[in-house]
């Protein structure tokens, strides 16, 4: 028997927030579920105000490894799809399990607080609810990081999370600063259109094409994992040597560390833009000289527009920090998903991992779909599973990340995999996939 009836809030339609309505829903758990914006899909709709995404975005994972676990994309979408397309599929997705009448769009949640054993969740019309359960699912990726150089700049200065399309850049000396996916492509970008278009990295990486031997990297990785670590690691790098050439000849830097230590970047313009001049790679800022800017190399160039593609901050700007645990400028989880100070409130797609896929939120949301049944029906057995769950976990997989802000608390997706379903077993619950398939 039930020792009480759960009401859970859940703050944000886009695939994490989905994926746990999907759960809740699985298990006929009672939810509210909150969208600022007009729709579903999370920063993959455009019109969503504050979403970093640009008109030329696609899918850095291919469509073959990217989809929920029994509702993979399409057949006919090209091997990584576009922003358009990605939209599309959510759309299509929270239609297809019933999910989007049970939203309610153009709530923004502007405050969570405590109210005794539940929480009092204010939306910003001045509606107040309680619940018994709040999943944040709003994600990571809405607050600038905007870093800081010595000097004074007089030129245009933006982030790239106004980016929109590269009608901006033309007729300017376009700087891109940052080496994400998002920084190579919005490079690309000011290729095609800038009077001159230079990126600036504080490091060397390693660039993936987004095919190997005709396949999507991701796919043609996926099929080397029965190679031991190391082996599969020196093989990918030996091959994209061969595939790249010696990068230094284009103006990078050689990498502090090895192929797969790093968030990937899954790009093959930039190598070609280097290799045809039309973009010209910087090390990173020393000083800010009016429109001169100069390099730790002793490099000047007069740049008339600066774009800061230099990530985002963690933020869960509608309940105060306190509520959690933080590592660094993250929200420390167990599992990724379970609040450390609050066995009630969870948060699900707050981190970064070395893969993409849809999937990876069924398991998060699975996980807390879960814990939220069990904390209804026996205190005892949660406690139990609870002192289970929050014991310290590493889900590196035993790689190496770079010791960076980004890669705080970074994860390698299939030691992570393992991890969640040898918890379910362990704590006798069915695993997100075996759930889904067999639904």
């Amino acid at each position: 028997m039930k020792t009480h009836n759960p009401k859970v809030c859940i703050v944000g339609a886009g695939p994490a927030g989905l994926a746990a309505a999907r759960h809740l829903s699985l298990r006929n758990i009672d939810y509210d579920h909150y969208e600022k914006h007009t729709g579903v899909g999370g920063i993959w709709d455009i019109e969503n105000s504050g979403t970093p995404m640009y008109e030329s975005a696609h899918f850095i994972s291919s469509r073959t490894l990217s989809g929920y676990y029994d509702y993979p994309m399409p057949d006919h979408y090209p091997d990584y799809p576009s922003r358009e397309l990605v939209l599309e599929y959510t759309k299509s997705f929270a239609d297809a399990y019933k999910l989007t009448p049970q939203i309610q769009f153009s709530k923004q949640v502007k405050s969570i607080v405590p109210d005794g054993k539940n929480w009092s969740v204010e939306l910003a019309d001045g509606i107040t609810k309680s619940y018994t359960h709040v999943i944040c699912a709003s994600g990571h990726t809405w607050t600038p990081n905007w870093p800081e150089y010595p000097g004074n700049f007089n030129g245009d200065i933006m982030h790239a999370v106004d980016f929109k399309k590269p009608d901006i850049f033309s007729g300017k000396r376009v700087l891109v600063v940052g080496a994400g996916n998002s920084a190579c492509d919005i490079a690309c970008e000011a290729a095609r259109s800038a009077k001159a278009a230079f990126i600036s990295m504080r490091r060397g990486y390693h660039f993936v094409p987004k095919h190997i031997l005709g396949q999507p990297a991701d796919v043609f990785s996926e099929k080397t994992k029965w190679l031991p670590f190391k082996l599969r690691r020196w093989l990918f790098a030996c091959l994209l040597k061969n595939l790249n050439g010696d990068l230094t000849k284009q103006g990078l830097q050689i990498p502090d560390h090895k192929i797969l230590e790093s968030h990937p970047i899954i790009n093959s313009q930039l190598v070609h833009y280097l290799q045809h001049g039309d973009i010209s790679a910087c090390h990173d800022i020393a000083d800010l000289n009016e429109k001169e800017i100069t390099f730790t190399d002793g490099r000047k160039e007069e740049i008339d527009l600066i774009v800061f593609a230099t990530g985002y901050k963690y933020a869960i700007p509608y309940i105060d920090k306190s509520h959690f645990d933080w590592n660094g400028n993250k929200p420390s989880l167990a599992y990724t998903v379970f609040n450390r100070r609050h066995e009630t409130l969870f948060a699900a797609g707050f981190t970064e991992m070395n893969a993409g896929g849809y999937y990876i939120f069924d398991e998060m949301t699975s996980l807390i779909a879960d814990a939220i049944e069990l904390q209804s029906t026996s205190i005892k057995r949660w406690k139990k599973a609870q002192r289970v769950i929050l014991k310290p976990q590493d889900f590196s997989g035993g790689i190496g990340f770079i010791n960076s802000e980004r890669h705080n608390d970074y994860l390698d997706m299939d030691t992570y995999l393992k991890a969640c379903k040898k918890l379910c077993r362990k704590l006798g619950w069915q695993p997100a996939k075996e759930r889904l398939t067999k639904a």
